[in-house]
């Protein structure tokens, strides 16, 4: 089925890649403009966060490993304004930064430690940490902080040096707590690496202890790991992990993280799981620009496929914004886009109308329910690929919710009968109403509103009152 040319016109500049006018903005917001950033902990379920208050949080993070490092307070206000008006309430970045951020300074032209050493932090620098962090969480935006990246503990790869041990890693770990005791973070150990020595667990063992000591335990403490793996692999069962995340990363152009999600979520002790790097909008393929470019779709596809397989939201990422790559500036891995005009790239707004969905639905309910897609003779529902489509229902049966990639042809055993439905269209937030409801409990036939095409994909959401 096609749509009207009407409806089809509205999602042209998004599908085109172009900059999207500054009137497009989410559904709704999910997070006041005038609401500071919240507290954070674990729902007593164990799957999703919340805020102090009880209030279910979906974590919409946006990837700006070197904010800290490469802009200043100008430029630091409009990155971060611009991604708040987008629906992002999450920032992860990371102090001690990738980018030689121990040998290059700032914009500001300061260094974060003297001599290299995690004891002797500068002053000048973590002053301008401090009005970040400070700005962020006016902004409404929870700052998910990594101390350091990993190479500065596990070089393996990237600048280095290595600068950590045990005994320096608890005191830089404790200057940070009690210097951010009161600010609304998330503490990130990691940054890209694995632990792969006694030394490389002792250091990070030591540094969560200084981190809790000195704030008090207030903040959640995850781990950020390299590609392919999680922290469940490393320290599910350590007191200190609140969350697992893992990173599906950018290997492959159709590489199915919901099944890393699944995995996750289903550990025991229960812990909420998070995709907290996956594929990167306009980053080369595998890394390798002759493969092509990941694109909006494939951003997309990722978070809905990790949402709907359990996870606690979701992390956003760009190639050029998680650098803040601009001509004239060494870049990681081919940047072709402008931080500043990468901003306003159309992944970023998707993600913005994927959390303003979830937030006027019981998302912390849903549950993958992959048993009521019905594998029929004549359609065959995809589970795996580049097309798999994915089920999630909460536990009353009163909301249902299908992501078809491809916006294939799917059938669905449905063991209630919603009283309405709707078709919504990830690219532009547009709502179609189900022209004809289900009459009767069992198998009934869902066919999107536009032929089956890579990208052209479509949630289903379906509803009993």
């Amino acid at each position: 089925m096609k749509l009207p040319v009407a409806v089809l016109l509205i999602p042209l500049f998004l599908l085109a890649g172009c900059t999207p006018p500054k009137t497009v903005a989410p559904l709704d917001s999910a997070v006041s403009p005038n609401v500071p950033a919240p507290q954070l902990q674990v729902s007593p379920d164990g799957h999703h966060l919340q805020t102090t208050t009880q209030e279910p949080f979906f974590w919409l993070a946006d990837t700006a490993w070197e904010m800290l490092h490469r802009l200043d307070y100008t430029q630091t206000d409009h990155y971060l304004t611009t991604r708040r008006d987008q629906g992002f309430n999450v920032v992860q970045t990371v102090i001690l930064a990738e980018q030689d951020g121990l040998r290059t300074p700032n914009r500001n032209g300061d260094l974060p430690l003297q001599d290299l050493d995690p004891t002797r932090p500068n002053e000048a620098y973590f002053s301008h940490v401090d009005r970040v962090i400070e700005r962020a969480n006016e902004l409404g935006i929870v700052v998910a902080l990594l101390p350091t990246w990993g190479d500065k503990f596990n070089r393996k790869w990237g600048m280095g040096p290595e600068i950590f041990n045990a005994d320096n890693a608890r005191v830089f770990g404790k200057f940070l707590g009690q210097r951010y005791a009161n600010a609304a973070i998330v503490w990130v150990l990691g940054g890209d690496r694995i632990p792969e020595e006694p030394e490389d667990f002792a250091i990070i063992n030591a540094m969560t202890a200084g981190l809790k000591e000195g704030d008090g335990g207030r903040h959640l403490i995850s781990y950020h790991p390299q590609g392919r793996q999680s922290s469940a692999n490393f320290f599910h069962d350590a007191p200190w992990l609140a969350f697992n995340m893992h990173q599906s990363g950018h290997g492959e152009r159709d590489y199915a993280n919901f099944n890393d999600t699944l995995r996750d979520a289903n550990r025991e002790p229960t812990k909420p799981a998070l995709d907290a790097e996956p594929l990167y909008e306009d980053i080369p393929i595998g890394f390798k620009p002759e493969n092509g470019w990941f694109g909006a779709f494939e951003a997309r596809r990722a978070a809905y496929w990790s949402v709907l397989a359990g996870a606690l939201g979701h992390t956003y990422g760009h190639h050029s914004i998680w650098q803040m790559w601009e001509p004239g500036m060494n870049g990681a891995l081919e940047p072709r886009t402008p931080w500043q005009e990468a901003l306003y790239y159309p992944g970023a707004y998707q993600m913005g109308y994927m959390k303003a969905l979830f937030s006027r639905l019981p998302w912390t309910t849903l549950r993958p329910a992959q048993e009521q897609l019905v594998q029929e003779s004549l359609v065959k529902a995809p589970q795996q690929g580049a097309d798999a489509i994915r089920i999630a229902t909460t536990a009353d049966g009163n909301w249902l919710i299908a992501y078809t990639p491809f916006g294939t042809q799917f059938s669905l055993d449905l063991t209630v009968l919603p009283t309405a439905g709707y078709w919504f269209n990830p690219r532009d937030a547009t709502q179609i109403p189900l022209s004809t409801m289900p009459r009767a409990i069992g198998t009934t036939h869902f066919d999107p509103p536009a032929d089956t095409a890579r990208g052209n994909d479509w949630l289903l959401v379906l509803e009993r009152h």
